[in-house]
């Protein structure tokens, strides 16, 4: 292809591709290698592989031609990536598919997925026993479908030896780069970063996008009333004795039901509560993060700052910086 500088030991990048592919889960990985290869001869060479070697229609509308047959690829790839999408149900319904994953990356040095794709891992069997991340809107889904996998959903991206998944949409990129950083070192990936105008590495976790609640995955009851109340109005009295009095139990057998259920202890779901109505009137309101404090029940500024890292990776200042709408 012109412009691009290829070297003899190129890294063969391989792509997987379904119907209902998002576009930036591709594009932007593939992006990463293309620019490492033309600014120093990285060496990648980056293919397309869908089941037949047909086409995809991406979840966009348009259509993506790929160059490779999955099911024709005999030699594996040097890397193997799956991309995400909202066509990932039926995909890992196609057995095809996930023989394939599965046969090349036996071979692979390393396989990776971005956003959904790690669904298609899973149901290929890659992820048992591993550590992996999807992203935020999918963590819950992946770790109950696939209960053999240790689904951690902060992360932008997970490795676990040959295995690297990523969070959803653009941490492909974050992915991406720091693949490069293992081919060709540091200096290279950050040339890389800088002309795509991305981070070479972001600040903080996933859970800064994320919104999504707990108690919306509990079934109902009186303790998903209890957690729904917990969501919507996190500022009043919410210690273990006075919910554990509001549903008629003991101390211990609330705390132990409550985490049980609920995935976390009581004292740590209410943290993450707090911190979530704390962001949302930070991206909404131009109050002082002092009454912010106060209105979402964390007493004192430096309570909350210390909750809003430890659940964000960032303070509530830079969290606002980064998120004030309007």
């Amino acid at each position: 292809m012109s412009g691009r500088v290829m070297t003899r030991d190129a890294h063969d990048v391989l792509l997987v591709v379904y119907d209902g592919v998002q576009m930036l889960d591709v594009a932007g990985p593939l992006d990463v290698f293309d620019r490492a290869a033309r600014a120093a001869g990285a060496g990648y060479r980056m293919r397309l592989a869908s089941v037949g070697g047909r086409a995809v229609r991406t979840s966009a509308g348009l259509d993506l031609a790929v160059s490779a047959d999955l099911m024709k690829v005999r030699k594996p790839p040097d890397t193997l990536m799956v991309a995400g999408g909202w066509g990932y149900a039926d995909a890992v319904a196609d057995t095809d598919l996930l023989r394939h994953v599965q046969r090349l990356s036996t071979g692979a040095r390393r396989t990776g997925s971005v956003c959904t794709g790690a669904f298609v891992l899973a149901a290929a069997g890659l992820l048992d026993g591993r550590r992996a991340t999807t992203h935020w809107a999918f963590c819950a889904e992946l770790a109950a479908s696939y209960p053999a996998v240790a689904v951690e959903p902060d992360a932008f991206f997970v490795r676990d030896g040959a295995l690297a998944t990523s969070a959803g949409v653009t941490a492909g990129i974050d992915l991406a780069l720091a693949l490069v950083e293992d081919d060709h070192g540091a200096e290279l990936a950050c040339s890389v970063a800088k002309f795509l105008v991305v981070f070479m590495q972001r600040p903080g976790g996933q859970s800064q996008f994320g919104s999504r609640t707990r108690g919306e995955l509990l079934r109902s009851g009186a303790l998903r009333d209890l957690v729904l109340g917990i969501d919507s109005d996190p500022s009043g009295d919410l210690s273990v004795p006075a919910m554990a009095a509001r549903l008629g139990m003991s101390r211990r057998h609330f705390s132990r039901l409550f985490s049980q259920a609920v995935g976390t202890s009581p004292g740590a779901y209410v943290e993450r509560a707090r911190v979530a109505a704390a962001r949302s009137m930070l991206e909404r309101s131009v109050d002082g993060v002092d009454v912010i404090a106060e209105r979402c029940g964390f007493g004192t500024v430096e309570t909350m700052r210390r909750a809003f890292s430890r659940e964000t990776g960032v303070s509530p200042a830079a969290y606002r910086d980064r998120f004030r709408r309007g």
